[in-house]
């Protein structure tokens, strides 16, 4: 059965167009016309399936990209984050940076969006997007936005679909959504068909976001290279762990002991403490300080391993140090036995 104008996304969007975009202003603050009902229209009924859904933001995305239909532009501080959070902070900014910085060379190819804020006049929450909505923020420019109005309901499970295309979210991060919706009153199957998995990969993400304290997973954070079966083993280490585990994660996870880590080798941190692994972290950690104490970084060592963090404004001046050094040390390390000469000793001491 066909939808009537009145109730798609389509026939809402234009009439949108109609008296607010094409005139292409800048919202700042946004002065559109609020509706009676938040949350009740374009995506809001209540009943709607997956694949409404999907196809009302398939109409959209395709609208966007034929030039038939326009964006406005808003003051990105007047966009607050989803209610529902679904990604962990990233490792790398170094690769915000440069997305930063396509957006200052290039501009926002591909428009945000956003819904009316329930709580707050003149405010927006956003669907998708967060990414260039904070690029934006920090560049000073206005964010190119669509604007459609979602229930709760509506916009986790329109995230969900969403982040379930995207090849970046690690599988923790799916997980944690995946419990997000569980807690918002999705049902089951909508959850399955927004992420696109399984009841048997729903019922493992259910069962980490169940043993594991939410709060030590987001200690741990999202962790791109550990998947399923490392997550699950994971699980397993807490379980036998019993009552310490949660303290040993804890313990581990301070934040004097993990500055610097990636958020993989805080996984690998506690995986080896609760396996009854080395935890003196302080013993294998060496702090670089120059003349005077001035703090330079550290000198991690892990098994055979051994890394260097060091300030970012010493980190040139000590790497081309260290390679000055290099010689002079291996000159004074007995390959022999693994055993190197005492600081105060000569290669030739004088007899």
């Amino acid at each position: 059965m066909s939808k009537s104008p009145s109730k798609s996304i389509v026939g809402n969007f234009s009439k949108f167009l109609s008296s607010e975009a094409a005139s292409g202003t800048v919202v700042s603050p946004p002065t559109p016309a609020r509706p009676t009902r938040v949350g009740a229209g374009v995506i809001g009924a209540a009943g709607r399936s997956i694949q409404q859904l999907k196809d009302e933001r398939d109409r959209l995305q395709e609208l966007v990209a034929s030039g038939s239909g326009g964006t406005i532009d808003i003051d990105p501080n007047h966009i607050d984050p989803s209610p529902f959070e679904d990604r962990l902070p990233d490792d790398d900014p170094e690769a915000f940076e440069a997305f930063k910085r396509s957006i200052a060379d290039e501009g926002q190819k591909v428009p945000v969006q956003v819904r009316r804020s329930p709580s707050a006049e003149g405010r927006f929450q956003v669907i998708y997007g967060r990414r260039r909505v904070r690029a934006a923020r920090e560049l000073g420019l206005a964010t190119k936005a669509l604007i459609v109005e979602m229930t709760d309901r509506d916009l986790v499970v329109a995230q969900g679909i969403e982040n379930g295309q995207r090849q970046d979210l690690s599988w923790i991060e799916r997980a944690l959504f995946a419990q997000t919706m569980d807690e918002a009153g999705i049902k089951p199957r909508d959850i399955k068909a927004a992420l696109g998995i399984d009841d048997a990969e729903l019922a493992r993400m259910r069962g980490v976001c169940r043993t594991i304290p939410t709060d030590l997973i987001k200690l741990i954070g999202r962790a791109p290279r550990v998947g399923r079966p490392r997550w699950g083993g994971l699980v397993k280490a807490f379980a036998a762990a019993e009552s310490r585990a949660a303290a040993t994660v804890r313990r581990t996870l301070a934040a004097d002991k993990v500055a610097g880590l990636s958020s993989d080798e805080r996984f690998a941190r506690v995986t080896a403490a609760l396996a009854g692994g080395p935890e003196r972290l302080q013993e294998d950690e060496v702090a670089l300080e120059a003349a005077g104490g001035r703090a330079v970084g550290k000198a991690v060592f892990t098994g055979g391993q051994v890394r260097f963090v060091v300030n970012k404004a010493q980190a040139q001046a000590f790497a081309e140090f260290l390679r000055a050094e290099l010689p002079t040390l291996m000159e004074r390390f007995d390959v022999g036995n693994g055993a190197t000469e005492h600081p105060t000793q000569t290669k030739n001491p004088v007899t």
